[in-house]
């Protein structure tokens, strides 16, 4: 038997009825045309108000459990909704407790099915980075192991090319593991005052020879007479410095130039490096910190790299509370900046 609110509350409404009459029918001087009218008044108000109590406290919430446990069970999480609690109504706050529930499992789920998605695509991205270097390696050895190494030119060529594609493995490994110990906090920040502007300087001349083979000037923006002091780690910099300027000489075109320029404010130093290269799709611009995002898959793998390098360059700013800002637009360059405090009085000079 299905039971609804309007036959419980018209069963209630008679019992009362008839209560109320059969107690008042116990009085003398009482007519029945008396009993009658009471019979229905005190019938019809139990009737209304037993239905409104059951109708919209009782039943209707109740009604929204179960459609809530449905949702539930066919896991439709995103097509709950939300509302607000009544105090005068507990049922009511039981169901938002269930809503709170299913909300955190939503989430819990939402986060899982993203770190599934992250861990295959990643296993696969790692796969194919690995696979190039050792087929490689692998190819070259066993073609000396053929025959080859008995001709001294080939052998010599051969284990050049070996070597290379293993230094490639060795550096991808590398990469791997300095963006997982920072992403695991096993590498921490080691804060110090230095010359930011003298680091450069280094980083600029290991990169001479690479930037004169495609005729690639870098020059120095602003005023460079005094030193540029900020406060954040040293190696962790020199790190983001090397690899920005790596791939502005990797990816500049030739003849092309690269500036790098220092703007001190009164509580950072603002560090730019741009480049007048191919620059940066704008549909790729949102993804090029990602692990092995590369914008163009064949070029990139033939200019080398492990696609990691923006990744952790993306991880270690993080570790400094700043970020890596981006402004490209295709065919006519690109420009990486970044912020870091500023040494702002005479004690902190003194520590260089």
């Amino acid at each position: 038997m299905v039971f609804s609110s309007r036959i419980i509350a018209l069963f209630l409404a008679l019992c009362i009825a008839i209560v109320t009459t059969a107690f008042l029918s116990l009085f003398e001087g009482v007519t029945q045309n008396a009993l009658v009218v009471t019979f229905f008044i005190s019938g019809s108000i139990s009737y209304m108000l037993g239905f409104i109590v059951l109708e919209f406290l009782i039943f209707r919430e109740i009604d929204k459990i179960y459609s809530l446990f449905a949702k539930l069970r066919k896991k439709e999480f995103k097509t709950i909704e939300t509302e607000r609690s009544n105090p005068l109504n507990p049922l009511k706050r039981i169901n938002e407790e269930i809503f709170s529930y299913a909300a955190l499992k939503q989430k819990e789920i939402d986060e899982l099915k993203k770190i599934e998605a992250f861990r295959r695509e990643f296993i696969a991205d790692v796969s194919h980075e690995l696979k190039t270097p050792i087929f490689a390696a692998q190819g070259f050895v066993h073609t000396l192991l053929d025959g080859a190494v008995k001709d001294k030119n080939v052998r010599t060529r051969f284990l050049k090319k070996a070597a290379k594609s293993l230094d490639g493995l060795d550096m991808l490994v590398q990469d791997l593991l300095t963006l997982s110990q920072i992403e695991t906090g096993e590498i921490r920040m080691h804060f110090e005052y230095f010359d930011i502007l003298q680091l450069a300087t280094d980083i600029v001349e290991q990169f001479e020879n690479k930037a004169d083979k495609k005729d690639i000037s870098i020059e120095f923006e602003g005023d460079t007479s005094e030193q540029v002091l900020v406060y954040a780690d040293w190696q962790r910099i020199n790190q983001v410095l090397t690899n920005l300027i790596s791939n502005a000489v990797k990816y500049g075109d030739e003849g092309g130039k690269i500036w790098i320029r220092f703007d001190v404010q009164k509580d950072y130093v603002l560090t730019k490096i741009r480049d007048n290269g191919e620059g940066i799709p704008a549909t790729d611009i949102n993804r090029i910190f990602e692990r092995f995002y590369r914008v163009d898959k064949s070029r990139s793998r033939e200019k080398g790299g492990t696609g990691l390098g923006l990744a952790i360059v993306k991880h270690i700013m993080e570790g400094h509370g700043s970020r890596v800002e981006v402004k490209s637009s295709l065919g006519k360059g690109s420009e990486f900046s970044f912020k870091l405090p500023v040494a702002k009085d005479e004690d902190e000079k003194q520590e260089i």
